[in-house]
């Protein structure tokens, strides 16, 4: 009997779309492709994965429009912005590929009489990717693309709220001239997401998910002695110092707190504002959060849409009334946004000041429209207070004094640190976590180490 999985969109309630959940069969079936295409296609030459690479991203940003609608209906990004998802994946892919021949190069040593010795970089065989919705190209093409380019073969299982993310880009590969069995996709279940994972067949996991997803990942993955990369949630700070540009912080900053609805792992969650910039920073930020549009991602006008499912929206909200409760106060009034409404995913932006880290708001993954605003009186204690966190994903800095900026960030437990900017990706950058945020790294010259394993030639001249 078949299971369906329906994508419910956030936009209006309505099943946007449905698929059968792979069988036991096509399981099988895709492993064994994916098995029997691995020989030739870690032979294949660099040149020609290149090639088909970047025809992929061609076909992607050939179909940018259609694309965009449907990111827009499957997980509520306003249509306005959905595009700029394609532009971002052909930035990194393109990255990538061109910094690919370098990072695949052997490693040469240093001459030694009557030997020759060199490192290759092999490909490390299958590597599943489990992409989620929130960003639902980006996160996916950051292990696809180097797995690819590396010489591995790829089977990419999407969330069920995007499964049409996982469809276009099998597509658009198919599309390129990539060998059958390369690069599959399946509709999953947990129980047999869990199943591929513990099925000996899998060589690296790239994950891109909750802490609490990652957890099942790495426990699923306990004594099969693969490889995995977590990449996992943020509680992402900013510190506006006193020398700060306060409308460049403001304006940089509350987009990067309410861009996506909130819901960016990178997301800025919470920020600390030096005492001399308080309450211009407060005043400006509440007026710059007044003029967002709430309302359907199909509309033109909507800078805000819903958040992906009702009970995200009903998490965020109890964030938000047990801080108010707790003494917060909340300077955006709801019934500004009218669109907002209990009991749906449409939920307004907040903006809380007299918050501390004893409320959830300000030490729980909000994933939502909302940022807690604390004032500091100096350069210590804002360090101290963005330390202060299970998560370590990013961290932002704004200031004029440079040098005193970086220092700043030596003393962050971050994986990446931001002086004047939040929420970017630059794939020249390794992308990683510490603590919470997860473990190993994609993008960069190094995003390519985790899928490729070192091979060492050791010759002896007669």
């Amino acid at each position: 009997m078949t299971t369906m999985q329906h994508t419910i969109s956030p936009i209006d309630g309505s099943v946007y779309v449905s698929r059968p959940l792979a069988t036991q069969a096509d399981i099988e079936t895709s492993l064994k492709q994916a098995s029997d295409a691995r020989p030739h296609w870690a032979q294949t030459a660099l040149k020609e994965r290149q090639a088909i690479c970047s025809k992929a991203i061609d076909w992607l940003e050939q179909h940018k429009p259609v694309i965009s609608e449907e990111i827009c209906w499957q997980m509520g990004r306003p249509v306005r912005y959905a595009q700029g998802e394609v532009n971002g994946l052909a930035e990194r892919a393109r990255y990538m590929i061109e910094v690919s021949e370098n990072a695949l190069a052997p490693l040469t040593l240093p001459e030694k009489t009557g030997f020759t010795r060199y490192i290759t970089r092999e490909p490390v065989g299958v590597v599943f990717v489990i992409a989620p919705w929130n960003y639902p190209y980006l996160t996916a093409i950051n292990s696809i693309v180097p797995a690819l380019l590396a010489g591995n073969c790829v089977i990419l299982k999407h969330s069920a709220q995007t499964p049409l993310c996982a469809e276009r880009l099998v597509e658009a590969f198919q599309a390129a001239g990539l060998p059958d069995g390369v690069f599959q996709y399946l509709h999953l279940s947990h129980q047999d997401t869990q199943s591929i994972i513990q099925s000996n067949r899998i060589n690296h996991i790239a994950f891109t998910g909750s802490v609490q997803g990652g957890a099942q990942v790495e426990q699923a993955a306990a004594g099969h002695f693969i490889g995995v990369g977590l990449e996992l949630g943020g509680k992402d700070p900013a510190y506006i110092r006193e020398d700060a540009d306060l409308d460049q912080a403001v304006e940089t900053t509350i987009d990067g707190a309410f861009f996506n609805s909130g819901q960016s792992c990178c997301g800025i969650e919470r920020i600390y504002v030096h005492h001399s910039q308080y309450d211009e920073f407060v005043r400006k930020a509440v007026a710059l959060v007044k003029t967002y549009q709430l309302g359907r991602s199909d509309e033109p006008d909507t800078t805000l849409g819903p958040l992906v499912r009702t009970s995200a929206a009903d998490f965020v909200r109890s964030q938000i009334h047990d801080a108010v409760a707790q003494g917060a106060i909340a300077h955006i009034d709801e019934a500004l946004f009218p669109a907002s409404q209990t009991g749906t995913p449409y939920l307004a932006p907040q903006l809380l000041t007299q918050v501390d880290h004893s409320m959830r708001v300000m030490n729980e993954e909000s994933f939502g429209p909302v940022v807690g605003v604390m004032k500091v009186n100096s350069d210590e204690e804002a360090i101290a207070l963005m330390n202060d966190s299970q998560f370590g994903l990013t961290a932002s800095i704004f200031t004029r004094d440079i040098p005193t900026g970086i220092a700043l960030g030596e003393q962050l437990d971050t994986g990446t640190f931001f002086i004047n900017r939040c929420d970017y990706l630059d794939p020249a950058l390794a992308w990683t976590g510490v603590k919470h945020s997860g473990r190993g790294c994609t993008l960069s010259e190094l995003g390519f180490d985790a899928l490729t394993r070192p091979k060492s030639f050791h010759i002896k001249h007669a």
